[in-house]
């Protein structure tokens, strides 16, 4: 299980800095969509495909995601953020899903 986290942790820190420091750049409310909606969503998309490819399905990235992220919503958004604390994890899931179809392959 240790191994398991300690191969979690380059993913987990790019997660990371998406949902922390992303935020800073928004200036409007479109930047600021776009943010939320184009960039931090492939951001975690990607990170959960490459994880898959890399280390296969883990249940523990989305978890991750959604510990990560959950914090974000009391220091840069208001309450209607709450719904992307599954939105995200979800499009990491998602990507899991298809890095792992890949691992085999590797």
């Amino acid at each position: 299980m240790k191994r398991k986290l300690v191969t979690l942790l380059p993913y987990a820190a790019v997660l990371g800095v998406s949902f922390y420091l992303l935020p800073l750049l928004m200036r409007d409310t479109g930047g600021a969509m776009f943010l939320m909606l184009a960039v931090m969503p492939l951001a975690a998309f990607l990170t959960g495909v490459v994880y898959g490819v890399r280390n296969g399905f883990c249940l523990l990235l989305p978890a991750a995601a959604v510990i990560l992220f959950a914090p974000t919503v009391l220091l840069y958004y208001n309450e209607t953020a709450w719904s992307y604390a599954l939105f995200y994890p979800g499009i990491v899931l998602a990507g899991n899903g298809v890095g792992r179809l890949f691992y085999k392959k590797r």
